[in-house]
């Protein structure tokens, strides 16, 4: 094992002795933000994997794309059928008409839904939230007739 190799092994194994404050220190440098239900293990492991990235370098393209093909293949995830058709920019508003109100809602620069205090993934969880019943969020929103896009 060279220097390097030593020296990022060596500040892996320290991961495990840290106190969780320091780790969030740690994490923080590398990622935007912090996982919903983090685990000591989790946290531990990608920072050891951005460590390694840092010193060594990333995958190439060629092999993250593969390993994402691969990931896809055997996936128990199911993907949507299409991907979605809309791409708002940030700060669109979507107004509705339901149960003799106005419903606004807002894009946020993150591509999110900004509704009555609460922010949702989708326009389908937006109108669910309104109505209590599920609806296609393009089709609540008028954006899609029955028959598909407009």
């Amino acid at each position: 094992m060279n220097e390097k190799q030593a020296s990022v092994a060596a500040r892996i194994a320290e991961l495990a002795s840290l106190p969780i404050a320091e780790l969030w220190l740690i994490w923080d440098r590398y990622f935007s933000s912090r996982p919903l239900n983090p685990n000591r293990a989790f946290i531990e492991s990608r920072i050891a994997y951005k460590l390694q990235e840092e010193a060594f370098g990333g995958l190439a393209p060629a092999t993250r794309q593969r390993l994402e093909a691969i990931g896809a293949k055997h996936s128990q995830i199911k993907l949507r059928a299409k991907p979605r058709e809309f791409d708002f920019a940030p700060g669109t508003i979507l107004l509705r008409e339901w149960g003799e109100r106005e419903h606004q809602v807002t894009v946020t620069a993150e591509g999110l839904f900004a509704y009555d205090g609460h922010t949702f993934k989708s326009l389908t969880a937006v109108a669910r939230h309104i109505t209590g019943a599920h609806w296609s969020g393009p089709l609540f929103f008028g954006l899609t007739g029955k028959g598909g896009a407009r």
